[in-house]
């Protein structure tokens, strides 16, 4: 069997279990984190799709999404603690 393969299907079992994390987090900031997860499992999927497929522009579309996650994350994190986004 395909190592990649076996390595999506772990990585899709570790996103069901963060979702899970995700849905009964107990606070606003657990639940953050778990979105960030996800959000962090969908790139490592696309960068394994990009390898199994042998193609290389799923790696630049991961690295876009990654940097949209990072940003987003921050951007709501921001917001949670100052309940607004400007300066």
């Amino acid at each position: 069997m395909n190592p990649v393969l076996i390595a999506s299907v772990l990585v899709l079992i570790g996103l069901a279990l963060v979702l899970i994390r995700t849905l009964r987090g107990p606070g606003v900031f657990d639940r953050i984190l778990g979105v960030n997860m996800i959000g962090t499992k969908a790139v490592i999927l696309l960068c394994l799709l990009g390898f199994l497929e042998d193609r290389g522009g799923f790696l630049d579309i991961a690295l876009l999404y990654a940097l949209i996650n990072f940003v987003g994350t921050i951007a709501i994190l921001k917001f949670v603690e100052f309940r607004r986004l400007g300066a």
